[in-house]
């Protein structure tokens, strides 16, 4: 077990701040409080033990992250990774695949990522047209719906999609919407949304193109669109009628399935939107 002086450093480490631990881990924040400040000299060993498994899990997540982003060519400040020299050790580490919501969990709230059958996938900053152009699709969902005094809840990212109702997938689409309001829980949308709109990036494309599109088919989404900004091209996918692949240029008004085609988003006005934007 760890000792409350290798917490303390992995705490600063990691930047996890007392509060994030104490909502990770149930500890009270009054209880952590006292130990990260030296005024408990003789925790419980209840606490320490549950301290212990807490950050053995945040470390091989996030090292299998920081793993992750070191191969795709990414970078990170030295002053967060948890070297592997350091003086304790986590008999709990886990492979890639065997990840769980609670490694997730127990990730700083700063590093973003997705969870996949057990893998993680790092999410890289949205640029500015990705951002654009899922507030408007936002936008121009929100109103219908309230317009026509609808159901449906839209969200956009981030907000978790726990996928398959386990406890080894969790993602965050760009843009989705969630009919059944029994799934909508206020850290996270319980089971699959009825339609999710991914904007591809280079970083993300295969995954979105090919791992979730299998994923999301499979876990009962009824209409999935991926936005190439690249190509200026949506392409379209309606699980629920057994379609193939449907692709639309920025220059087409793509009808949204789940509505029979009576909500279309005109994508020519998106792009003009977003033009101006420069690199």
């Amino acid at each position: 077990m760890m000792t409350l002086e290798d917490m303390r450093q992995l705490k600063q480490q990691m930047g996890y701040s007392t509060q994030e631990i104490a909502e990770k881990s149930g500890i009270p924040y009054s209880t952590l409080q006292k130990l990260f400040s030296g005024t408990t000299a003789t925790p419980r060993h209840e606490t320490l033990a549950t301290l212990d498994h807490f950050f053995c899990t945040a470390v091989g997540a996030y090292r299998e992250v920081q793993a992750i982003k070191a191969r795709s060519g990414g970078s990170w400040s030295s002053s967060r990774v948890c070297e592997e020299s350091a003086a304790y050790h986590c008999a709990n580490e886990k492979k890639p695949g065997g990840y769980t919501l609670e490694d997730y969990l127990a990730l700083p709230d700063d590093q973003r990522v997705e969870l996949i059958d057990g893998v993680f996938y790092v999410m890289d900053s949205p640029t500015a047209p990705h951002q654009l152009v899922a507030g408007e699709l936002h936008r121009i969902i929100s109103n219908y719906i309230r317009e026509k005094k609808g159901n449906c809840v839209p969200f956009i990212a981030p907000y978790d999609v726990q996928l398959d109702r386990d406890d080894r997938t969790i993602v965050q689409p760009d843009v989705f919407i969630v009919c059944d309001r029994s799934k909508v829980l206020r850290k996270r949308c319980f089971g699959a949304p009825d339609m999710i709109i991914e904007i591809l990036s280079p970083s993300t494309k295969k995954k979105d193109m090919v791992i979730k599109t299998h994923k999301y088919q499979n876990a009962g989404v009824r209409e999935y669109w991926m936005i190439d900004l690249e190509q200026e091209r949506i392409l379209t996918y309606r699980f629920d009628q057994d379609e193939l692949l449907t692709i639309y240029g920025f220059s087409d008004s793509v009808p949204v399935g789940i509505y029979d085609g009576d909500l279309q988003i005109h994508f020519q006005e998106i792009a003009d939107y977003i033009s101006w934007i420069q690199g």
